[in-house]
């Protein structure tokens, strides 16, 4: 998962652009990235880490221009190579950056094609810079220097019909425009907006609805499934869909952990799509538990907060914080490696004793995926006094691998894959474990947009909206995503950087 921006304004975007990474900070904390484009000239800087440590004053100066794109990573197969840091660049045609946030799904066969036919060559394993250099192509094959509009058009329509799999993107061509366009299905966000000024109206295209909101932007509507937005140079919007078929089917899984709430994605607000999931998990312990003995509903910070308040009230109990957590450690879904993984639980969390001593109580989160925070956190509450602990996930069972672009690990490392929910209870520690189910996840989140007719549930259904993912694919999707092929590309990667900088 990782988030994008673009902005085409009438005076210097560096400033913004690097705002809209911190607001969107929380899709990605590997590396970020800023290019911007001065009188057709590209500035770019990019690196591992956080925005605010990549980026230094006299970096920032040197990020001159009205129009830029920026991005922030955490990357689908574990690597962690700032050779992968985005935006990629390629000189021809024009000179294209790039930033995108999916995973293509036949990046193997896009390599060989692009390499044997189109004769680009691929310096990286990122399926980004793939998903670069095919457009890249489409756009060649006119063999114009007068660039029009209809062009750019066309060279996405020319995408779309070679790259399968999620994309959401942000294109600049150097001294020309920004683009921004979505895969035919729609599986990751994007959204564009307005801002006038005295200069006249200045766009911007985001991950998210909340970047916009932060930089007084206007939200127009999100980038249809399939459809491209053309922002010239001059502030000049274009838009056009691009796509010969469309089947909207967005990843559910944004709305239960990745998106912040004060976003709406697809015309769904995901704090009313999570306190909708907090009233279906309360119904369900109504229904299947109504002599429940518990005492007290606690969040696990932060995203299972609204479901969990919504889950007390219904079930008339109290709703108390019971964990403090430390601002200071990287959300540990995206920590690689499992070890980082289980000390930065117990540095990122502290029971308050106060309201686990004696009392029976159910901790709520927004899913379980590798069991492995889950289970220290149901010891922190037992270690600080209390007489049973249940444990409710705002999200079904996590049994597969997410394909579209969350690093979500190889089946064997879900807690829940091949396991039943008496099973996983056991494996973490927790005297019962509520799971949502997964039609009340889709009616939760469909209500706020009942034109949407299907969700992307593959995480927890094992069906791949694209059609394209068999066991073979998801064998070779694991060989990559394990944690000990994780550790030995990122052991190799240190080495490569430390060379480097002897």
């Amino acid at each position: 998962m990782c988030g994008i921006a673009a902005i085409v304004s009438h005076q210097t975007v560096n400033q913004e652009l690097y705002d809209a990474l911190t607001v969107l900070q929380h899709r990605g904390q590997d590396a970020a990235g800023i290019v911007t484009c001065e009188a057709g000239r590209l500035h770019l800087r990019k690196e591992n880490g956080l925005a605010r440590d990549v980026f230094t004053n006299a970096q920032m100066l040197r990020l001159k221009g009205n129009m830029g794109i920026a991005h922030v990573r955490y990357p689908t197969a574990g690597c962690t190579s700032s050779a992968e840091a985005q935006p990629f660049y390629v000189n021809s045609p024009f000179g294209l950056t790039l930033a995108h946030n999916g995973n293509l799904t036949n990046t193997e066969e896009l390599k060989k094609a692009l390499f044997v036919e189109d004769q680009r060559h691929i310096n990286t394993d990122s399926d980004s810079e793939v998903l670069l250099n095919v457009f890249a192509h489409e756009l060649q094959t006119f063999g114009k220097l007068d660039l029009s509009v209809d062009d750019v058009f066309q060279a996405v329509s020319g995408v779309h019909r070679r790259c399968r799999g999620a994309y959401a993107v942000v294109i600049m061509i150097a001294g020309f425009g920004v683009l921004g366009f979505r895969d035919p299905h729609g599986i990751r966000p994007i959204v564009f907006g307005e801002r006038k000024s005295d200069q006249g109206s200045e766009f911007m295209i985001a991950s998210e609805s909340v970047a916009l909101d932060v930089l007084g932007f206007d939200l127009i509507r999100d980038i249809e499934p399939g459809e491209a937005v053309f922002i010239e140079e001059s502030g000049v919007l274009h838009t056009k869909q691009c796509a010969e078929r469309i089947d909207h089917c967005p990843c559910i899984f944004e709305y239960v952990y990745f998106a912040r709430p004060d976003s709406i994605i697809d015309n769904i607000s995901v704090y009313k799509a999570r306190l909708r999931m907090g009233e279906k998990l309360a119904k369900k312990v109504q229904r299947d538990w109504p002599d429940h003995d518990i005492d007290v509903v606690i969040p696990i910070p932060d995203t299972s907060r609204t479901a969990a308040l919504q889950m007390a009230n219904l079930l008339g109990v109290k709703y108390r914080e019971g964990f403090i957590k430390n601002r200071y450690i990287g959300r540990t879904f995206i920590m690689p490696g499992q070890k980082m993984r289980e000390k930065s639980v117990k540095q990122k969390l502290n029971a308050i004793g106060l309201e686990f001593e004696g009392k029976n109580v159910l901790l709520v989160d927004d899913s379980i995926v590798r069991g492995t925070t889950s289970e220290q956190i149901i010891q922190m509450a037992r270690d600080a006094g209390a007489k049973k602990v249940y444990f409710a996930s705002a999200a079904p069972p996590v049994r597969y691998p997410n394909v579209y672009g969350i690093d979500m690990p190889a089946a064997h490392e879900l807690i829940a894959h091949d396991r039943t929910e008496e099973e996983v209870c056991e494996a973490i520690g927790a005297d019962r474990v509520i799971y949502q189910e997964l039609n009340d996840l889709i009616d939760a989140v469909r209500k706020g947009n009942l034109d949407i007719g299907h969700f992307d549930t593959s995480c927890f259904s094992k069906e791949y909206i694209t059609g394209d993912i068999d066991d073979a694919y998801l064998e070779r999707i694991e060989a990559l995503r394990n944690d000990s092929a994780q550790a030995q590309r990122n052991s190799e990667n240190f080495i490569i950087e430390m060379q480097n900088v002897d």
